[in-house]
């Protein structure tokens, strides 16, 4: 009998089949990484703008930023200062979305509350904007914080 060199169709479709699964768990496995990374940003991003309200308090005679809606590369500098607080307002990383900031109380003075939307739900410790802070790891959808003063 004459030996045929080569793969059968069975050999091929089973190689084929392995590699597509294996794929498909990577594909998932790098799916909650991102997921994870970004959410890490805006952790990251929302407690550095917390850091430069507080700055702004400092230094511009106990009155919190101006609430409103904050584009990308804005910056806050408080009044008879050349230095900003900070430099450039972050943006979520999946999208262009600001950040919400939003006051609590009287504008200004009272305080703020600056939340993120996040992916993973064990990050978050509000169930909405700004209104209802739970314990941590519970289920949440986004990460907030409030005024320290």
């Amino acid at each position: 009998m004459k030996k045929i060199n080569g793969f059968t169709l069975f050999e091929l479709l089973v190689s084929i089949s392995i590699i597509a699964i294996m794929t498909a768990l990577a594909s998932v496995a790098f799916s909650g990484a991102q997921k994870k990374a970004r959410d890490s940003r805006r952790v990251q991003d929302i407690k550095l703008i917390q850091t430069a309200a507080e700055q702004y308090y400092s230094q511009n005679t106990y009155l919190y930023p101006p609430v409103g809606s904050y584009d990308a590369g804005d910056a806050w500098t408080p009044s008879g200062s050349t230095t900003a607080v900070l430099e450039s307002f972050p943006t979520d990383p999946k999208n262009t979305a600001p950040y919400v900031y939003s006051c609590r109380g009287t504008c200004n003075t009272a305080g703020y509350c600056l939340c993120a939307y996040v992916e993973n739900t064990s990050n978050g410790n509000s169930t909405n904007n700004c209104t209802t802070f739970t314990a941590p790891n519970t289920t949440t959808n986004y990460f907030c914080v409030k005024n320290q003063q």
